[in-house]
């Protein structure tokens, strides 16, 4: 058989299996030059967020808005042609149709001339949006029902072409004549937000401090395209899901002590009632005196309990020194701690035997198989976590960027921290690897070393996901604050330099020139003049404060990265008011722009990794074509 270009087996069978594909050489042909033309379409946008903390309100609203892309193109579509408020007017529509036609309803405005009107405005702004994609994607994008008729009205339609503008305007005429309007709207409206933004990427926590993480997954498990990095938050959760008995009792203890119940029992079925009822009989609850309830006090002396014993388990992780329980001294009131004696925020020790400090009793035993056993059941849960181990991973490199959700752990003194990972010492890339399989093999296996990396993996002091000493003993038991700092690795200050980030990005494969490393995990408090772009812009801490209860600290609502083709930019948004203020006064969330890089020209397909892997399937083809050219393989 000849085999002049083509060195191994391999690489005939599959250009075999490609010539399945492409049978002719014109097909080649047509698919090269469809390839060449993606190559040289605008580079879509894409769209960061981090540390959403289960506010669904606010976190739908940037979703919506696109975190103001749709009203930036709104805009440059009708500056000077429409006012600021029928603009405003034009963007709520598109980010609530539903809720906004109800209303335009209700003012008795629902005329045909007004939906006439208004439907011209949005096909304008859906054929601008579009002329970033090829045809074949905004025909993928566009609801089924709908999607020749779209397809019909994207097409220009300007003064010169008069009657292909006839022929649009008969369309609009029919589908308001048909009763078909306000349905139309809607999948219009869809289709805009779609094409506004081609990709999302969520660097970590969904979980916690907010009401409904639930409803945050359930929407994104609907996007079309969508990324995650996990949190140390969320892996919280993914690991009480896979039947970490640690991880369990750490997300009830959150969530009993922040009186957030709904997630748990509403939500995802978890019944707190053996918890309750074990609490009532165990402990005193002092909350009306401004301590702790019983079952906070229940649920964390069963966690301090299973740390105690998690962290014997596992010496590699590094954690004697936080089994502290040995120090307990309830009869005296203290807590006797690296040479100190400190007071106690209560006394109320009932399941507790200094003789056996780590020791569950049968009945706190029974509590926590009981748990992990609902945690396990809850179908819910267990279909949002296997879509954040679907969609999600320890970390991302992406068109030259590092995206992850804390740190990469690092030594005092610059070099990246080795971590006795199963008996082998692993430091940077091979150390997330690690932890990325660790956790996929807990979800799997539910093997008890794996389950025990979900739970270091959430508090580690050198977790990639945490990066600093946490403090559950001491923020629970002791009344000394000072005690309760949790000291951080020293990745944070590090990575001021430049010079830090570069090797990072080098480490990881991506870009250390252009590459940008983007983290959330660390609140950044702008109100105290902190800034999210550090080291010359090389490191980009998205963390702003979704959470309502970091808005006092943060002193804004959350940030946003959005990256197109002209440019990186930073928004940093106002608190987000209520749905209700939207419809009612199309009050948007207000938002102050940072552009971190500015592109000397306008960035196309051919600069991302999409256009790596177009550039492949090319060269690809170009071999199945030389292979019909010489004979090896013969078109059909």
């Amino acid at each position: 058989m000849q085999q002049t270009m083509f060195s191994t087996q391999e690489e005939l069978k599959y250009l075999r299996l490609l010539a399945q594909k492409f049978p002719t050489r014109q097909a080649v042909f047509t698919e090269i030059i469809n390839l060449q033309a993606i190559l040289n379409l605008p580079r879509a946008t894409e769209h960061f967020m981090s540390d959403v903390h289960g506010e669904d309100e606010a976190f739908n609203h940037i979703l919506n808005s696109c975190s103001g892309v749709i009203r930036e193109r709104v805009r440059a579509t009708y500056e000077g042609e429409l006012s600021d408020a029928e603009q405003a007017e034009l963007c709520t529509l598109i980010y609530y149709p539903a809720e906004k036609l109800e209303l335009i309803r209700a003012q008795h405005r629902d005329t045909e001339e007004w939906y006439r009107e208004t439907l011209h405005r949005m096909v304008r702004i859906a054929r601008y949006l579009s002329n970033s994609y090829t045809r074949s994607k905004v025909r993928k994008a566009m609801p089924v029902e709908y999607a020749y008729i779209i397809e019909e009205l994207l097409h220009e339609a300007g003064i010169r072409n008069l009657n292909r503008h006839n022929y649009h305007v008969r369309i609009i005429e029919s589908i308001i004549e048909t009763g078909s309007a306000e349905d139309f709207f809607l999948s219009l409206a869809a289709l805009i937000k779609r094409l506004a933004v081609d990709r999302l990427h969520i660097v970590g926590d969904l979980f916690d401090r907010g009401p409904h993480a639930d409803r945050i997954l359930d929407r994104l498990m609907r996007h079309h395209n969508v990324d995650i990095q996990w949190g140390n938050h969320d892996i919280l959760w993914m690991g009480a899901a896979a039947g970490s008995a640690a991880c369990v009792a750490t997300v009830v203890r959150n969530n009993v002590r922040y009186d957030a119940y709904s997630i748990l029992e509403s939500a995802y079925g978890i019944s707190l009632r053996e918890l309750a009822l074990f609490a009532e009989h165990t402990y005193r609850d002092e909350s009306a005196t401004g301590g702790m309830s019983a079952e906070v006090k229940a649920i964390s002396m069963i966690l301090l309990k299973l740390e105690g014993q998690l962290i014997m388990r596992n010496p590699g992780f590094d954690l004697t020194g936080r089994l502290l329980l040995d120090g307990l001294d309830p009869s005296a009131g203290v807590l006797h701690m690296n040479g100190r004696d400190y007071d106690l925020s209560t006394t109320d020790f009932p399941t507790f035997d200094p003789a056996h400090p780590y020791e569950l009793t049968p009945e706190e035993d029974e509590v926590i198989r009981d748990l992990v056993r609902s945690f396990r059941e809850s179908a819910k849960l267990q279909a949002h976590v296997d879509f954040l181990f679907d969609r999600g991973s320890v970390y991302l490199v992406h068109n030259g960027d590092l995206l992850f959700h804390g740190c990469v752990p690092m030594n005092d003194d610059g070099t990246l921290h080795m971590m006795d990972c199963a008996g082998r010492r692993l430091s940077g890339k091979a150390y997330f690897d690690f932890c990325d399989r660790a956790a996929r093999h807990a979800w799997q296996a539910h093997d008890q070393q794996s389950l025990d990396w979900m739970w270091y993996l959430w508090c580690g002091k050198c977790s990639p996901l945490s990066g600093r000493v946490t403090k559950t003993l001491e923020r629970t038991l002791v009344r000394d604050k000072s005690t309760w700092a949790e000291p951080r690795n020293a990745y944070w200050s590090l990575t001021l330099e430049p010079r830090t980030c570069e090797t990072i990005l080098r480490e990881f494969g991506a870009d250390p020139v252009r590459g940008h490393i983007i983290n959330g995990h660390t609140p950044i408090k702008v109100s105290k003049g902190e800034s999210a772009v550090r080291a010359g812009g090389k490191l980009l801490i998205i963390d702003g404060g979704f959470c309502r209860a970091y808005h006092d600290t943060t002193g804004i609502a959350g940030f946003t990265l959005v990256s197109d083709d002209n440019a990186l930019t930073l928004r940093a948004h106002r608190p987000f008011q209520t749905v209700e203020a939207a419809l009612e006064r199309d009050a948007d969330i207000k938002s102050e722009s940072t552009v971190i890089e500015r592109y000397d020209r306008p960035q196309l397909v051919s600069d991302t990794d999409t256009g790596d892997e177009v550039r492949e399937q090319i060269a690809d083809l170009k071999d199945l074509l030389e292979a019909y050219d010489s004979g090896v393989i013969l078109e059909r």
